[in-house]
């Protein structure tokens, strides 16, 4: 049995909400244990009070940061400064990284560099480099949990064919992953267009509304389906061929 993944998640309050910590949570499990949760901020600061709830229920860490300057943020520094640790540390395996601002970007090519993942969570308004430096990236939006329902999994507004039709990025990126792993006979295993896509992009199915990424490839229509191996595997063919 492999061994579990153990994930760093560094949280910048000052630059995200704190109405989807839980669905990150969830969404982190599918790739390891979170056993480092440190929340960064000026917990003097009243904007934080929504964090300051949310900090026991889920075993985070506050990490207290005192703006000395006004108009400067101290966070960004010590949240650094906290990862580069880490990171020496060789204590985890992957690092999280909850923030909307697109000045940790060197940080996150730094820890590539490492050779760890680093999964990216921010709100729509986050910049693209950011995005597109993340081994993957998911927007909080999509992973609020209603507040009576805080151990389901988080609501999706599902894309529609038309409208996954229309994305030419997506398309462009599904497409390629499928000819890129296809065998012969033109066929490609889910499992290794998932993983091409991953190696190449910050691409997440949730983003969509889709919790798996084969859900999403059936939606789209975009190529015929197979279940080989007593159902247990995926194929797909472009259906343009």
């Amino acid at each position: 049995m492999p061994e579990t993944k153990k994930i760093a998640l560094l949280i910048d309050c000052d630059n995200v909400s704190h109405n989807s910590i839980e669905g990150v949570l969830a969404e982190l499990a599918k790739y390891g244990m979170v056993n480092v949760r440190h929340a960064h901020g000026d917990w003097n600061s009243p904007s934080l009070s929504g964090w300051v709830t949310k900090l026991h229920p889920n075993a985070i860490r506050p990490m207290q940061q005192f703006a000395y300057t006004k108009g400067k943020n101290a966070t960004d520094s010590a949240m650094i400064i906290d990862a580069m640790d880490l990171l020496h540390s060789k204590t985890v395996d992957a690092f999280a990284l909850m923030t909307s601002d697109s000045d940790f970007t060197p940080l996150v090519l730094r820890i590539l560099e490492s050779g760890m993942p680093v999964y990216g969570f921010g709100e729509k308004k986050t910049p693209q480099p950011f995005v597109d430096s993340c081994s993957l990236f998911v927007f909080t939006e999509n992973l609020l949990l209603e507040p009576e329902e805080k151990t389901s999994e988080p609501a999706q507004i599902k894309k529609s064919k038309n409208e996954l039709r229309k994305d030419t990025v997506l398309v462009k990126l599904l497409r390629t992953a499928a000819e890129q792993t296809s065998d012969d006979d033109g066929w490609s295993q889910m499992g290794r267009v998932g993983q091409y896509i991953s190696n190449n992009s910050s691409f997440s199915s949730i983003n969509y509304g889709y919790k798996k990424l084969g859900d999403l490839v059936r939606a789209s229509e975009l190529f015929d389906v197979e279940m080989r191996n007593g159902g247990n595997a995926m194929y797909i063919k472009d259906n343009r061929k």
